[in-house]
């Protein structure tokens, strides 16, 4: 069977269902709608219903946000702030003294290389020493005496005497450094020495004593 059965004769826009219960078409509620809010307008204009206020409804839609606004956002903390660490008293260096009895060791600047000394002047060579001389023209000194043992054994020879002589041209000493092989000659040679004058020997100005080797020759020939 069917949910619903219209009346024909029926214009007033009003359907009912199975269950007899009125419905309202479309256009149904449109009418009635704009009948009441006819009346409303009507009402407002003979001063029968009071004007319209702001209905509690608007503040209670606001309150929330309003409330939600006047609350304070909870802000984040501020950071912590570093404790000031406290000054650090300064050690002593330890580089400057190894013990309490030892002294600070510091460096000191480099001594200046000794200065060299003074180079003295090199002395003057000392002048040359001229030996002593015998065969002076003006000394006249004799020749020995040939002994006559010696001329009639025939005995030649060479003496050389070793002869020191002073300052004042004087022999002072005789020694015998080459012997002529006979004894008599070389005792002949020195005694005709010790009465010689000799040119003493000198260093510049200034007469020295000296040694001097005086030969003396014997020989039959001539």
């Amino acid at each position: 069977m069917s949910l619903a059965h219209a009346h024909p004769g029926s214009t007033s826009g009003i359907q009912r269902t199975a269950y007899g219960a009125p419905r309202l078409s479309k256009s149904g509620i449109l009418a009635v709608l704009a009948a009441h809010a006819a009346l409303l307008s009507l009402a407002i204009h003979l001063d029968v219903l009071p004007s319209p206020v702001p209905m509690p409804a608007l503040m209670v839609s606001l309150l929330p946000a309003a409330t939600a606004a006047a609350q304070p956002t909870p802000s984040e903390p501020p950071p912590p702030r570093a404790k000031p660490t406290p000054a650090t008293k300064p050690q002593p260096s330890r580089t400057l003294t190894t013990n309490a009895t030892s002294p600070a060791t510091t460096s000191a600047p480099p001594e200046p290389p000794p200065a060299a000394p003074p180079v003295a002047p090199a002395p003057a060579a000392p002048a040359p020493v001229s030996p002593p001389r015998f065969d002076a023209d003006y000394l006249k000194n004799p020749a020995p005496n040939y002994p006559p043992m010696s001329r009639r054994m025939g005995e030649e020879g060479k003496v050389l005497l070793r002869v020191f002589v002073d300052a004042g041209g004087r022999p002072t000493q005789i020694e015998i450094k080459s012997s002529s092989g006979s004894p008599r000659l070389d005792q002949a040679a020195s005694e005709a020495v010790w009465r010689w004058q000799f040119v003493p020997a000198r260093q510049g100005d200034e007469a020295r004593a000296a040694w001097v080797v005086v030969p003396i020759v014997f020989t039959l020939k001539g």
